[in-house]
């Protein structure tokens, strides 16, 4: 039995095409794998541990193998478990609008707490950088309110796609599929919910194999 984590980036609930696309995406996946089970993060209401001071105090005394303080291994403990509870998913989904031209602020909050030297990615001097988190399947369900096809004038607009791969791909993730909702804005609303139809049948079709 395997887990598929969905971790959620809206906060626009029904209102949003991503979340909407990626429900579709669950749904389906959860028919055609009955004995796995799904484990849903809403960033827009869970209480992430903030990467403050203290926590990048404590973060530093690990790369030097220092003692942490009492404050500092309190603050480390929640990002700990912010990781363990990404690394124990076998599939990932993420699910998430884009904001000015990237990703909401709490899903960067999220990346930069389980982005971890020594829990997600190492480096040697012969090897380089090398993701930890190996082996499992991500799908991205990205929402956008213009269109950033590969190769014309806005594709360098784009900074939502092409980080969060940057970011799986920098843990491990080699199999990494999206679907995309575009656009939601620009041609109006009955062009989106078109598009948004379209992602739909994706999703249910993709999450069979997934």
């Amino acid at each position: 039995m395997a887990t598929l984590l969905h971790i959620q980036a809206s906060p626009r609930r029904d209102r949003s095409y991503s979340l909407r696309a990626a429900i579709a995406f669950v749904e389906a996946y959860s028919d055609a794998h009955p004995d796995d089970s799904v484990k849903t993060l809403d960033l827009a209401t869970t209480d992430l541990p903030a990467f403050d001071a203290t926590a990048v105090s404590a973060k530093y005394r690990i790369l030097h193998g220092e003692e942490y303080a009492r404050e500092e291994r309190e603050s480390w403990t929640a990002v700990e478990s912010c990781i363990d509870e990404f690394k124990s998913a076998d599939k990932l989904v993420i699910s998430s609008p884009m904001w000015n031209f990237g990703i909401p602020y709490r899903l960067k909050q999220y990346l930069d707490i389980i982005i971890q030297p020594s829990y997600t990615f190492t480096y040697s001097d012969t090897e380089g950088y090398r993701g930890l988190v190996t082996g499992k399947p991500a799908m991205l369900i990205l929402a956008r309110g213009g269109e950033y096809a590969p190769g014309s004038d806005a594709a360098s607009y784009d900074m939502q796609k092409p980080y969060l791969e940057l970011a799986l791909g920098f843990m491990g993730f080699t199999q990494i599929d999206s679907i995309l909702v575009e656009p939601t804005l620009m041609a109006g609303r009955d062009a989106a919910l078109h598009k948004l139809d379209e992602a739909v049948a994706l999703a249910r079709e993709k999450a069979a194999a997934f």
